[in-house]
Parts: structure tokens; C-alpha cells; sequence
């Protein structure tokens, strides 16, 4: 059951979000969960700052789990997701944070796991 909610700073038409979509589908079977649960947020022309200064292009990721993943698994999906940040829509990696939300309760079509 995870969530990846996706802010960036620049505007994303619609087959770029598709594409950052599928990319997060891809990318999330690094912490170990398929993307048949999967649930994307995608907020674009977001305003960022990072040291006091507005990012012309930058991300906030947060990313969001039913249970935890091991530490060097969200370290491997922080390098793959500012690798596929920067190769599909350049963006730096010095200008992305991703936060990781372990979650114990979950709820889904009526109930909680």
C-alpha cells in the first residue's frame, strides 16, 4: 500500500505525468512493493525554496508505506528516483528531498490491514 506524492516546481503536461507516473511504478519495486497498490499524487508548479533561495527547478517526494522498508533500500530508492528526476525532467539531485513515512495502520476499501 504505498503513496508517492510528487511536488515539482516546474508546470508537467499531461504525458509528463504520465510518464513520472510510470516511472514511480517502476521505481517502487526497489522497496520491495508493486505498483498494483500503488497510488501517485503529483502537484506541478509548486513553489520550493532550499537554503533560503526559490528553485527554478527542484522536488519535494514523499513516500509513504504500509509497514517499513530496510535502511539501505530507501537509500538505493532515493538514488534511483533523483537519478530518474534528473535524467527525465533535469532535475538535480541537490535540489530534491525525499522523505520516507513508515505507516502501521492503513485503511483501503472499508477496512484497514
Amino acid at each position: 500500500m504505498p503513496f508517492i506524492q510528487a511536488k515539482v516546481t516546474m508546470p508537467l503536461n499531461a504525458d509528463q505525468k504520465e510518464l513520472l507516473k510510470s516511472e514511480f511504478g517502476k521505481l517502487i519495486t526497489t522497496l520491495n512493493k508493486g505498483e498494483s497498490y500503488l497510488m501517485v499524487g503529483i502537484e506541478d508548479q509548486c513553489d520550493l525554496w532550499f537554503g533560503g533561495k526559490k528553485l527554478e527547478k527542484g522536488a519535494y517526494i514523499s513516500v509513504s508505506l504500509l509497514g517499513n522498508a530496510p535502511s539501505d533500500l530507501y537509500n538505493k530508492m532515493t538514488g534511483r528516483v533523483c537519478e530518474m528526476l534528473n535524467n527525465e525532467f533535469g532535475i538535480p539531485g541537490n535540489s530534491v528531498y525525499i522523505t520516507y513515512h513508515p505507516v502501521s495502520d492503513w485503511g483501503w476499501n472499508g477496512q484497514n490491514f
